[in-house]
């Protein structure tokens, strides 16, 4: 799962069967936007090396787009 954004007490959650939304309390305090988020053994935890892949896989498609490379 990852966040997709906040909204008041609740967190905006892109699964793959769709949109969810979490308590914002059920997460860790140090949750962000962009974040991915597993669910295990009753509680969510921030899986940081899952997220910094998916933000360096972010960073290559635009720079791609913005300057017009291919693979």
């Amino acid at each position: 799962m990852i966040i997709d954004r906040f909204e008041g007490d609740y967190a905006v959650m892109e699964t793959e069967e769709g949109m969810l939304n979490i308590h914002r309390a059920h997460l860790p305090s140090s949750a962000r936007e962009g974040d991915v988020v597993n669910y295990s053994n009753g509680g969510y935890s921030v899986d940081r090396e899952a997220t910094e892949d998916l933000r360096s896989a972010v960073r290559d498609k635009l720079h791609k787009l913005l300057t017009g490379e291919n693979d």
